[in-house]
């Protein structure tokens, strides 16, 4: 009896229908992957909205620094030591050392 190499051999059909699905079925599903990693991962476009609202709050508090910055640094111009404001620099010293009279009004003009 003359046996047949390996190679030579047939399969049975189901599991050579088995083996011609699986390289495309796992491609499928590899890209399936992808696309729900796309639509819900914390970089997905589902996340858009969450990032759009969160880009807004931070316009508004980088507003707001901006607006502090500015102040501090006109107040830092008006201290300068070559032209110090001598009402700020009046001002400053009485609220550091506690030195305001009794009967003297301050009346914050930043606030």
């Amino acid at each position: 009896m003359i046996q047949l190499p390996v190679m030579m051999r047939r399969r049975p059909k189901i599991q050579s229908l088995l083996y011609s699905a699986l390289g495309p079925g796992l491609a499928l599903m590899a890209l399936l992957a992808i696309a729900a990693y796309a639509m819900l991962g914390p970089t997905g476009i589902l996340a858009w909205s969450d990032y759009k609202t969160g880009l807004a709050e931070r316009e508004i508090e980088l507003a707001k620094l901006q607006e502090e910055r500015d102040a501090l640094r006109n107040r830092a111009r008006l201290l300068d030591g070559d032209r110090v404001d001598p009402d700020l620099a009046g001002e400053m010293m009485r609220k550091e050392l506690g030195v305001a009279a009794p009967d003297e009004i301050i009346v914050p003009l930043d606030e």
